[in-house]
């Protein structure tokens, strides 16, 4: 078994207990409220805006040992580059109030995925920010691939309301097959269970995340319930 299908293997509970969380599968099908997806929009400003400096950090941890793995970090520093900006255009276009969410704070979910990344990259294995980009690419493909269009038509918005998640479908799909190559390079098991522990953090603090998002119904399904 590749490293990269152990990974996989050993984080599928976390996985689908992510994929359980209802604002997920209802955004999934495109069943949420102008209100509730610039929520998440406000959520994903709040931990996006640290994926470069967790990046930068666990790039500066490196010793020699894991030296073959600057270059991704480097590769992966140029390409989120600006992405925080992507989020808040989203949300100036939906009508939400971009610089508020910019200077606001985000939810305890959020800032405690962020905190416990940073913390166990500068004291455990920086290696393990790996971890965090297998479980956000991992999800961002299928929330972006299933999620916005769905949400699109439901809420009948322009497509520069979702630059953030439309980019996200086909850049991180290509992005998982680069990953699952670097993977391939990971062969210390003490590198390989920090990556696999920090993924299954992630993925509960991230599921966590999506349980603190306000759930209000879509516009048709208060419709429905008025009848």
């Amino acid at each position: 078994m590749t490293f990269y299908a152990r990974l996989i293997r050993e984080t599928q509970t976390e996985q689908q207990a992510l994929f359980g969380v209802q604002q997920i599968r209802d955004g999934l099908t495109g069943r949420i409220s102008l209100q509730t997806y610039i929520a998440y929009l406000t959520e994903a400003y709040h931990h996006v805006k640290h994926t470069v400096p967790l990046l930068k950090a666990a790039r500066a941890g490196l010793d020699s040992r894991h030296h073959a793995f600057m270059a991704a970090f480097d590769d992966y520093i140029a390409e989120e580059t600006g992405h925080e900006e992507w989020i808040l255009n989203d949300i100036r276009n939906a009508g939400g109030d971009a610089e508020a969410v910019r200077h606001g704070q985000p939810s305890a979910a959020t800032e405690l995925m962020v905190a416990f990344v940073y913390d166990y990259i500068h004291r455990i294995n920086p290696l393990g920010m790996f971890g965090m980009v297998f479980v956000l690419e991992g999800t961002s493909v299928q929330l972006a691939t299933h999620g916005a269009e769905a949400v699109r038509a439901t809420l009948g918005l322009k497509a520069n309301c979702f630059s953030y998640l439309l980019s996200h479908g086909s850049l991180d799909l290509s992005h998982m097959a680069f990953f699952e190559g670097l993977m391939g390079q990971v062969d210390n098991p003490a590198d390989q269970d920090a990556i696999i522990h920090v993924a299954r953090r992630v993925f509960t603090l991230f599921a966590d995340m999506f349980r603190s998002i306000p759930h209000l119904p879509a516009p048709q399904e208060v419709i429905s319930h008025a009848l």
